[in-house]
């Protein structure tokens, strides 16, 4: 079986529901594991948060065991 990675065009700046997908998992699966941590950085707009594709990789790369 030959290994596949789809990609598609992401904006830079994502979303909650962006982020979860991008690392594909349950939007509340990313709260609770992800967002929570203070160590992913993020980017505020207004209350809003948002993540770049190189941050949510470089945290997954630090917090891997």
């Amino acid at each position: 079986m030959e290994n596949t990675i789809t990609t598609y065009k992401l904006p830079y700046l994502l979303t909650r529901e962006q982020a979860s997908q991008f690392l594909g998992i349950d939007p509340k699966s990313f709260d609770k594991f992800v967002r929570s941590n203070d160590e992913l950085e993020r980017f505020m707009i207004g209350r809003q948060e948002r993540y770049t594709v190189t941050s949510l990789t470089n945290f997954i790369k630090t917090h891997s065991i």
